[in-house]
């Protein structure tokens, strides 16, 4: 099977390997596709999520990473602004002072395990279809039916398939543009692992973590999967011409980070 992949790779042009790859993935996802668009938890969501476009027209919002990098960066000057959170961004709550806006969850390791933790939150909470199982249903809970294959940028429309492009900021991209934001500003987005490993593999945490604002928050025995940056930049420079295509723009205002893809702008200047 491998030796036929590399000789199509070989004889067909990218453009018609591209369709080719599509083609297969899309008929992979069928299954999962039929679910995600005529169960009734998936169709109260839709619904849901249709109420919500566009809310924000026209300001300007933080998406709010989990590196290292917010240790550096005062989280109490957002209190009056729109943010959005991700993963265990919670455990920040006690010390900004106050909870994110909205908050954002793809990776099913992440919501088995802390699935009572993102139940007990109190705002509009954007989670993987695939993850249902581990939430029971509540009227500001939305199940986004994500996926790992066909590379797209799904803003303008998130009640269909979006691509999670490796990252859950990448998701997160996509619901600040259906929300109509038409300023994104990552921070604590720091693009930089200390851990190293094959992309994608699973693992599990001998001890403190040093790739995240608190060492606790992929701690010793938690499961989690190694970073896939080259995906993420796939996923971020798509994000970046998208915005810029609409009007809009994604800057980015984290404390050293290490990612190139968005306009930098200095976090204390915006304020």
């Amino acid at each position: 099977m491998n030796t036929f992949k590399q000789t199509l790779k070989k004889v067909l042009p990218q453009p018609m390997l591209e369709a080719a790859r599509e083609t297969y993935d899309a008929a992979a996802r069928l299954p999962e596709w039929t679910a995600a668009t005529f169960n009734p938890l998936r169709r109260s969501s839709i619904a849901g999520l249709k109420a919500l476009k566009d809310t924000h027209k026209g300001e300007r919002c933080f998406i709010i990473g989990n590196g290292p990098s917010l240790r550096q960066t005062d989280l109490t000057r957002l209190r009056s602004e729109a943010t959005l959170g991700v993963n265990r961004i919670y455990l920040a709550f006690p010390e900004m002072g106050f909870p994110t806006t909205y908050y954002v969850s793809m990776n099913n390791l992440v919501i088995e395990q802390c699935a009572a933790d993102i139940q007990a939150l109190a705002m509009p909470r954007f989670i993987a279809w695939r993850s249902n199982r581990y939430l029971k249903p509540a009227d500001d809970l939305y199940f986004l039916y994500t996926s790992y294959t066909g590379p797209k940028f799904g803003g303008a429309d998130i009640t269909g398939r979006l691509w999670e492009g490796a990252t859950v900021t990448y998701v997160a991209l996509q619901v600040a543009f259906y929300l109509g934001f038409s300023t994104a500003i990552l921070i604590g987005v720091d693009h930089n692992f200390t851990t190293q490993g094959k992309p994608n593999s699973t693992v599990v945490s001998e001890g403190p973590d040093p790739n995240h604002f608190n060492p606790n928050y992929f701690g010793k025995g938690f499961r989690w999967q190694l970073p896939d940056l080259d995906t993420s930049e796939r996923g971020y420079a798509m994000a970046r011409q998208a915005y810029e295509a609409a009007g809009r723009q994604v800057l980015d205002a984290t404390v050293g980070g290490k990612l190139q893809i968005f306009p930098k702008v200095d976090y204390t200047s915006l304020f």
